[in-house]
C-alpha cells in the first residue's frame, strides 16, 4: 500500500510525521509506504519569517529538513503537475526531469493526501509582477533583509535627492500577520542600522502600510487592532485604512486615495489562494478553487482521496452560522493533519472516522522588538506580554526539539549583543564576480527586490 503525500508544508510534513509513527511496523515489514512530493526538501515554519528577515533568527533555523524528521518515508523533491484519482496516479516532474531527457515521473498510489498549500493571490495592479515580492518563504525574507540593508547603502551613497527618497520609501501592501510583523519587524531593523549611517537618520526612512478594509490583524479582535495600528502611527508608519494599491508602474507605487509615492521596495501579502494544482486534478472544487472536503478531511464523493489546510474546504463546526469553514491558518493546519492521519489509518484498518471540531485558543502577532498583541482566551494583551506570549506560543509550536534549542539559544544571544546589520545581497547572484573575472558581463542589478 502506497500513501502519497503531496506538499511538504504544515500538513504534509505533520500528517506524514504521523503517519509514519502510526504504520511504523507496516513500514519496517514493507506493507506501508509512504512518498513526500514537495518543491523543497524542508517545511519553512512561517510564523518566524519576519524574524529572519530582521535577522533575530537565522535563517536555517526557520526551516525543518524532510528528511531527517520523515526518515522512513521517501522525499521526493518535485512539483505534482497533474492528479489522475480515477486512476490513481499523479504525474510529478523532479530536478532531475529537464537533465535525464526522460520527462515526468508517473507514481501511482493508493491513498492521496492533498496538501500542496497556497500561493500568493495577486490582483491585475499594473507594475505589480515587475516590481513586486511576495513574503510566504524564506528566500523572500532573507531577500528583503539584504534589500533593506542596500536600498539604505543607495540613499547613504547617492547626491541625486529623488533616488534616495525611493530608495528610503517602503510600502507595504496587506494588513494581515505577514504584512504587518514583516513591516515591524523590519522597521525595528532599519531604524536600528540607520545609527551606522553618517547621513541617515531614523526619521528618514517612510514606512507605508496600505490595507484595502478598515483594520488590520482582523484575528487578535478590533480592540488590539485599533492599538496596532496606534503602536504603528507611534512609530511614524504611515498606516492607510480603506486603501488599495493602483499601480506601481516606474517604481511609483500610487494608491486609491490619490497619494503617489516613488519607491524602491513593495512588499504585497495581500492574502492567498489556493495551489495551481487544484485545478489540474479531477476532484472537486469549490467556487474559490479549494477542495470540497468533510469534516472528516476526506474530499466529499471521493475515496481514497484526503485533503486539509489551506488547500482544503473544511466545515467549521464549532461555527454559529452553518456553511462556515475553517480559516486557511496554520494553527487550523497543524490540528488537521492530526485528525488526518488517525482517519487516514482508521480507515486502513475499517474503523469509524472522526470529525474535526476544534477550539479556539486565541491569536498572537508581533509587532517588533518587545512590542505585540495577543488575543488569547478571552484575555487581551498589548505590548511587553503579548511579544513574550508571542515568542513562548511560536518556540512550543516549531517542529522538533533541535529547532527549539537552536531558536531559543539565538534569542538568547540576541539579548545579550548587537543586531547584525549585514547585507548578504550577492547570495542572489553567488557566480557575479566570477563571471567579471572570467569577461563575463554580471547580471545587472536593477535594484527592485526580486
Amino acid at each position: 500500500m502506497r500513501i502519497l503525500v503531496v506538499g511538504g508544508g504544515y500538513v504534509g510534513m505533520y500528517t506524514a510525521l504521523r503517519l509514519q509513527r502510526k504504520l511504523k511496523q507496516r513500514l519496517r515489514t514493507g506493507d506501508a509506504e509512504i512518498v513526500v512530493v514537495t518543491p523543497d526538501p524542508y517545511m519553512t515554519y512561517q510564523p518566524f519569517l519576519p524574524e529572519a528577515a530582521a535577522g533575530s533568527i537565522s535563517p536555517r533555523h526557520v526551516v525543518v529538513p524532510l528528511r531527517r524528521v520523515l526518515p522512513h518515508c521517501t522525499i521526493l523533491v518535485g512539483e505534482a503537475r497533474r492528479i489522475d484519482h480515477t486512476k490513481r496516479t499523479a504525474t510529478v516532474t523532479t530536478l532531475a526531469t529537464d537533465e535525464d531527457g526522460t520527462g515526468a515521473v508517473e507514481i501511482t498510489y493508493d491513498e492521496l493526501v492533498l496538501a500542496p498549500g497556497s500561493v500568493s493571490r495577486t490582483l491585475p495592479v499594473p507594475g505589480l509582477a515587475e516590481h513586486g515580492v511576495g513574503f510566504k518563504t524564506i528566500e523572500e525574507a532573507i531577500g528583503l533583509r539584504n534589500h533593506v540593508i542596500e536600498q539604505m547603502d543607495i540613499a547613504s551613497a547617492t547626491r541625486d535627492p529623488a533616488i534616495r527618497d525611493a530608495a528610503l520609501t517602503f510600502v507595504f501592501v496587506g494588513g494581515g500577520y505577514a504584512g504587518v510583523e514583516a513591516l515591524a519587524e523590519l522597521e525595528d531593523m532599519a531604524r536600528y542600522t540607520s545609527r551606522y549611517y553618517h547621513n541617515i537618520k531614523a526619521e528618514d526612512l517612510k514606512w507605508i502600510l496600505v490595507e484595502a478594509t478598515g483594520r488590520i490583524l482582523p484575528e487578535v479582535g478590533e480592540s488590539m487592532g485599533r492599538y496596532a495600528v496606534r503602536e504603528l502611527r507611534g512609530r511614524n508608519i504611515d498606516v492607510r485604512l480603506d486603501t488599495r494599491l493602483e499601480s506601481c508602474e516606474d517604481r511609483i507605487a500610487v494608491l486609491s486615495d490619490g497619494s503617489r509615492f516613488p519607491t524602491r521596495t513593495l512588499v504585497w501579502t495581500a492574502g492567498v489562494k489556493p495551489a495551481p494544482l487544484l485545478a489540474a486534478t479531477d476532484l472537486p472544487l469549490n467556487e474559490r478553487g479549494r477542495l470540497v472536503c468533510t469534516a472528516r478531511l476526506t474530499v466529499d464523493g471521493t475515496e481514497h482521496a484526503w485533503a486539509a489546510g489551506d488547500a482544503a474546504a473544511v466545515p467549521d463546526l464549532t461555527a454559529a452560522e452553518p456553511g462556515r469553514e475553517t480559516a486557511p491558518n496554520a494553527q487550523h493546519a497543524v490540528r488537521q493533519a492530526k485528525v488526518l492521519a488517525d482517519n487516514l489509518v482508521a480507515s486502513i484498518d475499517g474503523r469509524p472516522l472522526e470529525e474535526y471540531r476544534h477550539r479556539y485558543a486565541g491569536s498572537v502577532a508581533s509587532l517588533g522588538l518587545h512590542k505585540g498583541v495577543a488575543h488569547v482566551y478571552g484575555r487581551r494583551l498589548k505590548g511587553y506580554p503579548a511579544w513574550l506570549m508571542h515568542r513562548v506560543y511560536h518556540l512550543s509550536r516549531v517542529p522538533t526539539f533541535n529547532r527549539k534549542a537552536r531558536v531559543l539559544a539565538e534569542w538568547t544571544l540576541a539579548g545579550l549583543f548587537k543586531r547584525e546589520i549585514v547585507s548578504l545581497g550577492s547570495l542572489e547572484h553567488p557566480r557575479a564576480e566570477f563571471e567579471a573575472a572570467a569577461g563575463r558581463r554580471p547580471r545587472p542589478d536593477d535594484g527592485d527586490c526580486q
